[in-house]
């Protein structure tokens, strides 16, 4: 069998989703099992859905592998963002720590979200529109 390939989805790709627009890589990387949620993913989805389908979304996360976040993970998210600051890129937390989980299991980055494009200008961040 074939290596599965890790995925890990933005907010962006999962808003468009649930909104009924199609994405071929999403659904396939759901069909396989292979992505990986950022925490902070999970509480911006949820933080913005409605009540009636919370349910659903939150059967759907439970699901998916949650990234793990020790305290490594959180130090090299700083580590990130200060040296993108440091190279005139401003990010937010939030989206370091989302590049950050994929830098740390060399997975694709699905996200509509241009900021991503620019941090793989970086660091060898590997990022696809969904």
């Amino acid at each position: 069998m074939a290596r599965v390939n890790v995925v890990v989805v933005d907010t962006s790709v999962w808003i468009d989703f649930f909104g009924g627009r199609g994405c071929d890589r999403l659904e396939e990387a759901l069909e396989v099992g292979s992505i990986v949620t950022p925490p902070l993913v999970a509480a911006e989805l949820l933080s913005g859905v409605k009540s009636k389908d919370r349910e659903s979304i939150v059967e759907l996360l439970s699901d998916l592998e949650l990234a793990a976040t020790p305290f490594s993970h959180w130090a090299a998210v700083g580590d990130l963002r200060g040296g993108l600051q440091r190279r005139g890129l401003s990010v937010s937390t939030s989206d370091a720590q989302v590049a950050q989980c994929a830098l740390d299991r060399d997975a694709l980055l699905l996200s509509q979200d241009a900021i991503f494009t620019k941090i793989a200008a970086f660091v060898p961040l590997r990022v696809a529109k969904a």
